[in-house]
């Protein structure tokens, strides 16, 4: 019966762990960390981890518990993704951020700007 238990462990854990590397591709092809939450990796990180705690303090160390260790590296690939995407949303912002600036510059200096009036119009064609 201990073989059976331990077979689908494995499986649950690789239905599971198959996820985690798509999602990394997803995440690393959008260049983006909108929609991702770190909340939600730390707490399916902290949930291996205490399975793979809960094999040792029973004593369960088997052939599964490279699978958890597995889906742990999967995991680690996706936080990678995460922080990287953070990096790049916080580069676009600063870029934006400056784009900004230069346009309220030069509309400031259209305001500024004297305008012509109806007086010297006809200079201007």
């Amino acid at each position: 019966m201990t073989a059976v238990a331990e077979i689908l462990e494995a499986l649950m854990l690789v239905c599971f762990g198959l996820s985690w590397p798509l999602n990394a591709y997803k995440n690393y092809k959008a260049r983006t960390a909108a929609g991702s939450s770190w909340q939600f990796i730390a707490l399916i990180t902290l949930g291996y981890i205490a399975g793979i705690t809960a094999k040792f303090i029973s004593g369960s160390i088997n052939w599964v518990l490279a699978v958890y260790f597995i889906n742990l590296a999967c995991l680690g690939i996706n936080w990678a993704v995460y922080f990287r995407n953070c990096k790049l949303d916080a580069e676009r912002e600063e870029v934006a951020q400056e784009v900004v600036a230069e346009a309220e510059e030069l509309l400031d200096d259209v305001q500024r700007a004297p305008q012509p009036t109806m007086a010297n119009a006809h200079f201007a064609a």
